[in-house]
């Protein structure tokens, strides 16, 4: 019994080693710090968006958004928002002002997320004063014209999903992780999975493909990503409604994280006020 586990004991280091070799030729040479998460990442989704996610931690988040909607025939139209995010990943609550155009202008959307569930939301009008909460049912209607249903305004928590690894993936040059996302039970959603590809250098998001059954319906592409006080940040989102032929294109502008937001800035009140 003792040779034996003599014998077990001898064998293991090596099968460790190699492992660890193996996946070192990709990524030692710019993460040696983060060694044991990025080993133990490469046969593990749900490692890899919890490592994804951290990268991108913040106490609030502030930009200015042009959005550019591009329709079927070609025709373009803009918009812009403001953008403002206070609190951590799960328990965030986020507001959406139009600033443009005289149409829009001044309608704002409130967006309290949970980590247990879908989230709460508010949209105000201030044309009529009026405030109104979007009813689940509601949440895959296209949001003011644009390609983002109010669902894909949501924040996507790690702890909301089910998460398996489907292999790798090259998206503009970049080696990506391809993995599949499925809701929990508790997350109520319209999409029935999705497909998410992160990049293996930075850990930032490049690619979604949000299905409802086996058919694609929304596609989200990250680009011109850079380095903002540290974040790996994509500058340009564009989102593509894959059933009407149509997308909505958002470039961040003046970009800022960490800073100075207050809870009460993220109410009703706070909302009818401004």
């Amino acid at each position: 019994m003792n040779e034996g586990l003599q014998a077990t004991k001898t064998r293991r280091p090596r099968r460790k080693v190699a492992c660890s070799k193996t996946f070192s030729f990709h990524v030692f040479v710019f993460f040696v710090s983060s060694w044991p998460i990025v080993a133990h990442a490469a046969d593990d989704a749900r490692t890899i968006v919890q490592e994804a996610q951290r990268r991108t931690d913040v106490k609030s988040q502030r930009y200015e958004g042009l959005l550019q909607v591009f329709d079927a025939k070609g025709k373009v139209s803009d918009k812009r928002w403001t953008y403002d995010r206070f609190g951590a990943h799960g328990q965030s609550k986020t507001v959406l002002r139009f600033t443009a155009p005289p149409e829009v202008k001044g309608v704002a959307l409130l967006v309290v997320n949970h980590p247990d569930r879908a989230s709460d939301q508010w949209m105000w009008t201030p044309a009529i004063e009026r405030d109104r909460r979007i009813a689940l049912q509601d949440r895959s209607t296209r949001f003011f014209g644009t390609d983002f249903s109010f669902e894909d305004l949501e924040e996507r928590d790690v702890n909301q999903y089910e998460y398996v690894l489907r292999g790798d993936d090259t998206v503009d040059g970049a080696s990506c992780w391809k993995i599949e996302s499925t809701p929990r039970e508790a997350k109520s959603s319209q999409y029935t999975r999705s497909l998410v590809w992160i990049r293996k250098d930075n850990y930032a998001f490049v690619k979604i493909e949000s299905f409802i059954k086996d058919q694609v319906v929304r596609r989200l592409i990250y680009s011109d990503i850079q380095n903002v006080q540290g974040i790996w940040t994509a500058r340009k989102l564009e989102m593509t409604d894959i059933r009407r032929n149509s997308r909505t294109r958002l470039t961040l502008e003046k970009l800022q994280y960490n800073v100075p937001l207050k809870d009460e800035d993220f109410t009703l009140q706070a909302l009818r006020r401004q």
